[in-house]
Parts: structure tokens; C-alpha cells; sequence
């Protein structure tokens, strides 16, 4: 990795206490539906598919409900979150690799990027450099599933929920606010747990619509087939969408 990748990966972790504590992230996020909506939309639109790479992989929490299928790899910009990957779940392949410049010199039947992973990509620059990514690992019907938001969160006073983790009981107070111009919501959370411990976390998303993820998807040579609105569960989630595409080259 560069130094710059580097300190972006040192960034995005001390914004969010997940990414500081994989597992807790894991235990929050037991009951997620990522990876059936994902399988769901790939039986509807490439059903004989047998290779994916997933970009943004994260834990592995996905990556291990896809690879029961598919021949996976998985490729995440933060070394800690590959490193608990690999010991947690040792039959995957996971790799550290930064989706906008990542080359594995191969192409694959399906590529995913789930987890919102696109929305900490802020510069419409790396967004294009994101897309030929995934354009440099598509053959011809390659099909491309990706989960962002679509549109933002406003909540500028604080909403507080109780969440259930493995580290006990903790309430969330959390906030929204909305940058137009820079199209990035930033989510504020004070963590509470039953233990008196406290954590802060301040994530900054980059919020793209339809129209525009299509524009990008297009200008890399992929045509969207649809998008599927995604229930968010707060306060772990925002709304988002499944954007699908299939690559013409």
C-alpha cells in the first residue's frame, strides 16, 4: 500500500468504532440481509455465474454467505478489518487493496460492493477511477451489484436507539447533516454502554442518485438493469439502494 493509502485506511478507521472493533461490528450487524439480496438479484440476472470478487469486503461477514456459492475474493482498503477477516474466517481469500487502483489481472462473473462501501469514496474523480476498477475485472455480462446511498439523512437533532451487541446493552444518540454542495452526510454517534464506556464516531458518506450512478456506470461501460431500494436499520444504516449493471466493455 502507499502511504497515502495508508493514512486513508488510518482515517476511516479512528471515524468509526467498527472498524476500531471488527467484532462488534459483526455482532451488530448479525441479522444483515446484504448477502441473500445480493445472491437474490445475481439468480435473477446472471444465475450461471461461479467466480465474484467483492470490492470493500470489510469482515468477510458477506464475502462468507457468497463464497457457500461462488469462488470469492475480497479486497478491503483497511489492513485491521482484512486481518479479522483472515482469522475469523479462514477459508476466505482476503486481500488489502484499494478498489480505486486495485489490478488483480483477472476478470470475474459477478463483481459486488456492498456495505456502503462506495460512499466513502468522495472525489468524483475516484469514483471514475472506482468504476474502471470494476470495468479492469469485467468481462463481457460481467454483472456488477453495488449498495449505496442514494439519498441523504437529515437529522440534526440527535435520535437515540438501544442496540444489542457483545459488548452489552448500549443506547445511540445519533445525528445527520447534510453538505449539498459537497453531496456528503455525515453521521455523528455517541456510543453509551451498560459498562460506562463512551465512544464517538463522526462517518462522512458520499451520497450519489440513481441518475448519477448510471452516469458512472455507463461511462465504464455498464449498463444498469435496475435499482432496488433497501430498507435501512437504523442506527446502523442509512437507506440506500442496490444499483445492478451488467458490462457491455
Amino acid at each position: 500500500m502507499s502511504s497515502l493509502d495508508i493514512a486513508e485506511a488510518e482515517r476511516l478507521e479512528a471515524s468509526n468504532l467498527f472498524y476500531r472493533d471488527p467484532a462488534l461490528y459483526d455482532s451488530v450487524q448479525a441479522d444483515s440481509d446484504s448477502a441473500s439480496v445480493c445472491r437474490e438479484l445475481i439468480d435473477r440476472h446472471c444465475p450461471a455465474a461461479r467466480t465474484l470478487l467483492d470490492f470493500g469486503c470489510g469482515t468477510g461477514r458477506d464475502l462468507e454467505l457468497l463464497a457457500q456459492r461462488f469462488d470469492c475474493i475480497g479486497i478491503d482498503l483497511q489492513p485491521g478489518l482484512v486481518d479479522y477477516a483472515r482469522r475469523t474466517r479462514p477459508g476466505l481469500d482476503c486481500r488489502v487493496g484499494d478498489m480505486r487502483t486495485v489490478r488483480l489481472g483477472h476478470t470475474a462473473d459477478v463483481l459486488v460492493c456492498l456495505g456502503n462501501s462506495l460512499a466513502y469514496v468522495h472525489d468524483n474523480a475516484d469514483v471514475q477511477s472506482t468504476f474502471q476498477t470494476f470495468a479492469a475485472h469485467a468481462h463481457s455480462n460481467t454483472l456488477l451489484v453495488l449498495c449505496s446511498p442514494v439519498a441523504p439523512i437529515e437529522s440534526p437533532s440527535p435520535q437515540q436507539a438501544g442496540v444489542e451487541t457483545r459488548l452489552g446493552s448500549a443506547t445511540v444518540a445519533i445525528s445527520y447533516e447534510w453538505d449539498l454542495r459537497t453531496q456528503i452526510n455525515t453521521m455523528r454517534r455517541h456510543w453509551v454502554f451498560d459498562s460506562g464506556e463512551e465512544y464517538h464516531d463522526s462517518i462522512r458518506r458520499r451520497v450519489l442518485g440513481p441518475r448519477e450512478l448510471e452516469l458512472y456506470a455507463l461511462s465504464a461501460g455498464f449498463n444498469v438493469l435496475e435499482i432496488v431500494n433497501e430498507a435501512g436499520a437504523l442506527p446502523v444504516s442509512g437507506p440506500g439502494a442496490y444499483t445492478v449493471a451488467r458490462y457491455q466493455g
